[in-house]
């Protein structure tokens, strides 16, 4: 979050300046509008202001749409060319701020569905679908380390945000809807374990971002036609500049660039290292102290293998709890 900017700001009525009572409330109300929620629970591969410290005992329910258009798939690395497909994924999260050993975390979860419509070619052969199931859940848990202890609602309005170094492990189940006959599917029938590293610095209104992750597999062994694939991991890292232009309302230019993913089905080596890279823009909006929305777009900008799609998205969120 970046109250830092927050207590730049003198709040003034038309009679004059507030009391300090009031004064301190505005101050939380604004506070907690800055934070950026669960825009992990999503699971975008932006994630702007993942590492924003949030007060102990804060939920966030986030209910939200995606739309994607292009080479999309669940796998980047499935065997399609010349995709022309559009997902529509309606999205229910859910995060809390917690107290981990005296430093501030946070727990998300995520239950995505997909409705998918389209067609492709597979080794030359046209081929079409239209499906909609359940994605695979997630979980992620971080912690950050350096620059944000734990705190509760009254001590975060206070707090000037510097220097934030955190840690977080997201883990996808094998829970969505597959079928080892078909390409495309909703789920991916296998683990994924996304360790990753952030780090946040907030100079007056604008804060820079980096987050560095390493996605990891577990083999499907009930591939198209019943078959063993494994697939390499994915290193990735992505950027954010982030704007506060008044509290409760920022924008985030995005960035991300990944490497790896490279598979072999049944034995043999497929030619589909990803080398890919992609950009968007966030933009977050409050409507009041429990109501927030958040826009956001992404598209790709250098794809070697993998998905090449737009997607746009819209969140809407309410928070409670920490004596909100």
């Amino acid at each position: 979050m970046e109250c830092d900017a927050l207590m730049t700001v003198r709040w003034r009525l038309a009679e004059g300046r507030p009391r300090p009572r009031v004064r301190r409330w505005l101050a939380r109300i604004a506070c907690l509008l800055l934070l950026g929620g669960p825009s992990a629970a999503l699971g975008y591969d932006l994630e702007p202001r993942s590492y924003s410290n949030i007060p102990v005992g804060m939920n966030f329910l986030a209910v939200g749409t995606i739309f994607q258009t292009g080479e999309v798939a669940t796998d980047p690395a499935l065997p399609l060319e010349d995709a022309e497909v559009e997902t529509w994924k309606p999205v229910v999260g859910y995060a809390r701020g917690l107290d981990l050993w005296g430093r501030s975390g946070k727990v998300d979860m995520v239950m995505p569905y997909s409705c998918t419509d389209g067609s492709a070619e597979f080794m030359g052969d046209p081929v079409e679908r239209d499906i909609c199931g359940l994605v695979d859940p997630s979980i992620k848990l971080s912690i950050n380390l350096i620059g944000a202890p734990a705190m509760g609602l009254e001590d975060i309005a206070r707090y000037r945000e510097n220097l934030i170094v955190g840690v977080g492990l997201r883990v996808n189940a094998p829970l969505g809807d597959y079928d080892s006959d078909k390409l495309l599917n909703p789920g991916s029938n296998r683990w994924v374990l996304r360790p990753e590293a952030g780090v946040s610095k907030t100079v007056g209104k604008w804060t820079f971002e980096s987050i560095a992750q390493v996605a990891i597999h577990d083999d499907n062994d009930e591939f198209f036609g019943d078959v063993k694939r494994e697939q390499d991991p994915i290193y990735s890292l992505q950027g954010h500049v982030v704007y506060s232009f008044r509290p409760g309302a920022w924008l985030a230019l995005d960035a991300t660039g990944f490497k790896g993913g490279r598979t072999t089905v049944d034995g043999r080596r497929g030619d589909d290292l990803q080398r890919n890279s992609r950009w968007g823009v966030t933009l977050a909006l409050p409507v009041d102290k429990h109501h927030s929305v958040k826009l956001a777009y992404t598209a790709g900008v250098v794809t070697r293998a993998g998905g090449d799609f737009d997607t746009v998205s819209l969140l809407w969120q309410y928070r409670w709890g920490a004596g909100l």
